[in-house]
């Protein structure tokens, strides 16, 4: 038997079928939902009449539009009110679980599905969002889709695809010391590129992966795509095993038992052959700065901005020459010389309970410079904010200036209240640094949840290493207390989707009368450009598979359907 690698792994065991020139149909187990790239999407499935093939595969939560602060009052913009409020009327109609604004388990799709134990080994996870990557860390293959393909999911429960190529990048040896997983991806792309992963999928491996939490390891397969890769993977391992375990939607008791049996298979074969491999020395990492307008510009705390008249691809020189002139910096100046005016801590890269305690023992018994006009924290959902709270993190951040917000997507793009003003620089925790991303005319330098806490700090980006160990002493080893791992997964909380997951089990009894849905729209499938988020919904009561947790069975009859219709 030939030896396979993650990503074959997960690829072949949801094939439907494939055709002579590649195109393959496969199986989507999860589908996660948001208000961004759904309406046209629930739009077209209501004027073809048809009805989402397996409701319990979606999960939605409005996060893009939703304002951090004064929630009690709505929502004023009238163009996320009125998406906020379609994506709230399109899961009610079709029956669909959804987390509203006022939920406690509310928060960044990226986040809530992986607290909640949504996001499985093994599994398929699409959203109509670019950072879908984020749950690969999970050994599932996950990632993101466009509006047309969201109806396709929504119609189908399958999606045509041509298999991408096999890249592994390594990162050998141990990090220094607040050298973060943020440090590491930006590092990655900047070696890569953003078009270095273009078709292919990338497994990250090696020593200083393995060392990282799976919030590290979340960090690191969000910002997969922002080197050009389809989707980001991490191998399943007991460090996987122990997050999931006891997650409210993970599968309980001897299910469980079963499903990690089948999820340490999740794992490339020693001999498995790659199409293109790098190898990373963690060792020689810094911490990173992007300074440009693409995360590839990006250079380390110690380094100078570079100079376009040195780089001896034109294509490569114009696009520095063009970056430098929209971020007002000379060649030559150090990163750690440029001033900022804002700070944000949270997106979906960077707001999970690990992040906030980073940043918090950089922010403990310091205040922001006063040349910061604004330094904003907004956390990844719900439930990370009441932890954050339990550990004091938001008097911590409240005492040194910081604002203490709501969960949602915020300042990491410019679709709510949170955004900056024209000209202003933002030390950032988000994923994107493009033109205008944060705002009109914004400039945004995307760095680790510590460093954007420091620059805040001394009005600057800086060096933490070079910080007095004042504010990681005594607060870190409070923080270090608590495992990353065990955020508190609101089990009172999810007491609601225990009843819904009984009400939906019976939704498999509806598929056989749906079948024609898949014949009449399988084959219609349109790409666009995708921006969305990711959740989805496990019932807990279904056994579990080899490969997708427990959705082996259906999976299989949905497959035998699909083979049968096309």
């Amino acid at each position: 038997m030939s030896q396979k690698t993650l990503y074959d792994k997960l690829w072949d065991e949801h094939v439907v079928q494939t055709d002579p020139d590649g195109s393959t149909l496969i199986y989507i187990d999860r589908h996660l939902i948001h208000e961004v790239t759904s309406p046209q999407a629930f739009e077209g499935l209501s004027l073809a009449g048809r009805q989402p093939w397996r409701i319990d595969a979606n999960l939605a939560v409005a996060d893009h539009n939703v304002p951090t602060t004064g929630r009690e009052h709505g929502i004023a913009d009238p163009v996320s009110r009125l998406q906020v409020e379609t994506l709230d009327a399109n899961c009610a109609k079709y029956g669909i679980t959804e987390f509203g604004m006022n939920d406690p388990r509310q928060g960044i799709v990226h986040v809530i599905g992986p607290e909640q134990g949504a996001t499985l080994p093994g599994m398929t996870i699409v959203c109509g969002d670019s950072h879908t990557s984020t749950h690969g860390a999970f050994g599932a293959l996950a990632f993101g889709i466009g509006t047309s393909e969201v109806e396709h999911v929504l119609a189908t429960q399958c999606l045509v695809q041509k298999k991408a190529k096999n890249m592994r990048v390594r990162i050998d040896g141990v990090a220094p010391d607040d050298v973060t997983a943020k440090d590491i991806i930006l590092a990655v792309i900047g070696r890569l590129g953003t078009a270095g992963g273009t078709g292919y999928t990338i497994e990250f491996a090696g020593d200083a992966i393995n060392a990282l939490s799976m919030e590290g390891r979340m960090t690191v397969c969000n910002m997969a795509i922002e080197a050009g890769a389809k989707a980001g993977l991490i191998a399943v391992d007991d460090t996987t095993l122990a997050y999931l375990k006891e997650r409210p939607y993970a599968p309980k008791g001897e299910l469980f038992d079963q499903a990690v049996t089948a999820w340490k298979q999740l794992h490339s074969d020693a001999d498995a052959q790659f199409d293109a491999e790098i190898v990373v020395d963690a060792g020689k990492l810094q911490p990173q700065v992007t300074w440009g307008t693409s995360p590839e510009m990006v250079i380390a705390i110690d380094a100078r901005i570079p100079d376009p008249a040195a780089e001896a691809d034109g294509v490569k020189r114009e696009a520095m020459t063009r970056a430098l002139e929209y971020m007002s910096l000379q060649p030559g100046t150090p990163i750690s010389e440029i001033r900022i005016d804002q700070a944000f801590i949270g997106s979906c890269t960077n707001a999970r309970i690990e992040d906030l305690r980073a940043a918090a023992a950089v922010a403990k018994g310091r205040h922001k410079d006063s040349g910061v006009k604004q330094v904003l924290v907004s956390p990844g959902s719900g439930l990370v904010k009441r932890q954050a709270e339990d550990e004091g993190l938001d008097k911590i951040f409240i005492e040194a200036g910081f604002e203490w917000r709501d969960p949602g997507c915020s300042m990491c793009l410019a679709m709510n209240t949170d955004r900056l003003e024209p000209g202003e620089r933002c030390a950032s925790t988000s994923n994107r640094n493009f033109e205008g991303r944060q705002g009109y005319m914004s400039r945004t330098h995307l760095v680790s949840p510590a460093m954007a806490a420091a620059a805040a700090i001394a009005g600057h980006f800086i060096d933490i290493r070079a910080l007095a160990p004042v504010a990681k002493t005594e607060q870190a080893a409070t923080l270090a207390d608590t495992s990353p791992e065990t955020i508190q997964t609101g089990t009172e909380v999810n007491s609601a989707a225990t009843a819904h997951d009984a009400a939906i089990s019976n939704a498999e009894n509806a598929e056989q009368s749906e079948a024609a849905h898949l014949e009449a729209s399988s084959s219609h499938v349109r790409n666009e450009d995708n921006e969305a988020q990711t959740y989805t919904h496990v019932a807990p009561h279904h056994a579990p598979s080899a490969v997708s947790g427990p959705r082996k069975k259906s999976a299989h009859s949905d497959r035998k359907r699909a083979n049968k219709s096309r």
